[in-house]
This record gives structure tokens, sequence and C-alpha cells, in this order.
């Protein structure tokens, strides 16, 4: 004989409602998940008959019940409102401490959490959900039991959305909760969870070329310096992702990769490239400098280059056609795009949620975000440690 299967009140309406509408049983069982062609026909039946307070009770008590809600005693009918009102309400409750949609596995966790207080069947109902699709979302979401290290890591990751690989969270672990694990140990727990940092997207690779440039290549991939202001480089990428094109220009110190000074414009003009300048020259007030950009058209003009000249910093500048000789702020650009936008798709944006973004992306990445090449410090952390 076979297990009887209990469905939600509002999927015996609803497959009324769509044969009514001239669907048929199967493409109503699909559609529902209804097991048996003769469960639609019955509950057919029992609106016909003008019995829909079947539709309300229990599986197997229809006929010994014998009534419907409206039958009942004033008392018992207060008794069944107000728990039906609090398992609704405390599942409300569950579902606004867990802050997540109505996805399986979540609905599992609520379930496994109101179960000692509440039945299963009744849980089920308020959600509107089939109890055999219950169980076969708890055999595939089953709660796992997570150790003190694997909270710890996955509250790492999630801290920092999930942009830090598992050589990062290994320093975290020390520095932050002293705790000295093998970095193989971080990395499995990290792929258990699939929690791995995002990936960058690859970038088209160029052949590096010889042109004729206005200003030489000093630089000439040297991106280490020994203190602040030494080495800057700067560049402007494409910020496509509000209701019009932007443009963003920014200056890195290569001491510690601090962002020293940032501007968006919706125009790629001559006036970007000199007020992110001007305003890095007041903030910092650099002597002998050595500035590198590419050869773009707003670095090779007469006013940026006398600009540079007044203020005593030399110009560098990388071959035509070749991305590597500025590769430092290349990767920065790359990874400002795969952290801040990336993750949230081609989602349609206002030009002020573009410029939020990234305001608060050039906050984090000098103030919290770490770096292997800085020891696992922020810029900020490692300007600081070594003055």
């Amino acid at each position: 004989m076979g297990t009887r299967v209990h469905y939600a009140e509002e999927i015996k309406w609803e497959a009324v409602k769509m044969k009514q509408s001239g669907k048929s049983n199967k493409e109503i069982m699909e559609q529902l998940g209804i097991k048996n062609k003769s469960q639609i026909k019955t509950w057919m039946r029992w609106y016909n008959a003008g019995q829909t307070y079947r539709f309300s009770q229990q599986v197997g008590k229809q006929y010994s019940y014998g009534k419907g809600t409206e039958e009942l005693s004033e008392l018992e009918q207060l008794k069944l409102k107000n728990r039906q009102l609090e398992t609704q309400l405390e599942i409300l409750k569950k579902y606004q401490e867990i802050g997540k949609e109505l996805e399986p596995k979540f609905v599992v966790e609520v379930v496994d959490s109101l179960s000692s207080k509440f039945k299963v069947t009744d849980i089920l109902s308020v959600l509107g959900i089939p109890k055999a699709t219950y169980y076969r979302w708890k055999k595939k979401y089953k709660v796992i039991e997570l150790t003190p290290l694997e909270e710890i890591i996955l509250k790492i990751c999630e801290e920092n959305f999930y942009h830090y690989g598992h050589r990062k969270v290994k320093s975290i672990l020390n520095r932050k909760y002293g705790i000295n694990v093998n970095r193989k140990t971080v990395q499995k727990i990290m792929q258990k969870y699939q929690v791995q940092c995002q990936v960058k997207k690859k970038r088209q690779k160029y052949i590096s070329g010889e042109s004729n440039i206005v200003v030489s290549n000093i630089l000439n991939r040297n991106f280490t310096a020994s203190q602040s202001n030494e080495k800057w480089v700067t560049d402007i990428t494409y910020l496509p992702y509000g209701s019009t094109m932007m443009y963003l220009s920014t200056i890195i110190d290569l001491y510690n990769n601090e962002i020293v000074a940032y501007k968006i414009s919706t125009r790629q003009d001559i006036n970007l490239v000199l007020d992110t300048l001007r305003n890095a020259i007041e903030l910092r007030e650099p002597v002998g400098l050595l500035l590198h950009s590419d050869q773009g058209s707003v670095y090779t003009s007469y006013a940026y280059q006398n600009l540079a000249k007044e203020k005593g910093i030399t110009t560098s500048m990388s071959r035509k056609g070749n991305c590597h000789d500025n590769a430092v702020i290349e990767s920065f650009h790359s990874s400002l795009k795969s952290e801040g936008f990336n993750a949230q798709g081609r989602a349609s944006m206002s030009n002020s949620k573009v410029v939020q973004i990234v305001n608060q992306y050039m906050y984090r990445y000098n103030h919290v975000r770490i770096q292997a090449k800085l020891n696992y410090l922020s810029p900020l952390e490692y300007r600081g440690q070594a003055a």
C-alpha cells in the first residue's frame, strides 16, 4: 500500500482553478507536482459538491470528521485559528532571522528548527510546499554541522565578499584569531563549501611591440619602490555599468599599491587626468617623483606634460600596445571590475550607483583589503607600519 501524500490547501485550490481554465490533468500534475490524476478528480468532485471544507482537513480525516471549519464549535475554531496564526508568525520570524529568500535549503533549515514545536505538515501547509517535495529537499540539503575552524573560515570569506584566496584567509586566521593551520587545510575547507575567490576574466594577450614614443619607458617594469611618492602609475579605464559610459582615472603609489587619487567622469578628456594629478599632488606634495602612464592622447598632451614638469615630476610611458609595461594599475582596474561589478552581472544601475560602488571599493582597497606582497596587510596598514 502506497504512502499517502499531503497537499497544501493552496495546491488544491490552484488545481481546481487550472482545471476550470481548461488545463489537462497531465499539465496540472507536472506544474503542481501532483502524483496521481485521481487526486485532481477527487478535489473537483468535492468542489462541485460544495464540500471545499475538505481542502483544509488532514489526509484520511475528511470522512471521519464529516464537517468543515464552519461546523466546528466556536472554541474549536478559535483554537484552530490561533494554532495557524502562531505557526505563521513563527515561520515569518524565522525567515526574518535568516534573511534569505524562499529557497529549498532554507526551507529545510526553517522546518528543522521549528519541527520540535509544530507539526511538519502544519509548517509545510503555511509555506505551501508539498510534503514529498520537502523530504526530497531535505535529503539533498541536509543540515551540516560545521567545525569551529570551518565556521571561522566561512565567516572570513563572507566578510570579505569571497574575494580572498586560501593564502589570504590563512593569514587572517593567524593574525586575527591566532590560529595557525596549513594553507592546504584552509584550501580544502574553502573547496568543500565552494567559497573560493572569484577568478578574474582572462585578458587578451598583446604582442610586445616597439613604436615612436613621446617619453621614454624609464620605469621599464620595475614596479618596486623603496619609499612613498617615489614611483606612481596612472591609467584610465571604462566603467560600462551605468545609464551612460563612465571613465575612471586612477593614480597608484608603487611603494604600497595605495590609491593616491582617483576621479570619475562621463568624458575621457584632458580635464579628467589633470584633475586626478592635481588632486594627488595636493595630497602628497611629491618631490623627484617618477610618474608612469601609457601613450594615451591625454598623457601625451602638452597640458599634462607641462603640469608634471612644473611640479618637478619625471614622466615615463609604456611602449605602444604593451599593457604589461603598466601591469600594476591594469591589474588593479581588473580587480575593481571583477570584485565590484562582475558579481552583480549586467543588471541596469544608475550612474550614481556606479560612483557609490567605486567609492566603497577604493576605501576598502586602501584600508581593509590585504595583499600578499605587503605581508598580508592593507596598503595603509603597510605604510603605517613602515612609518
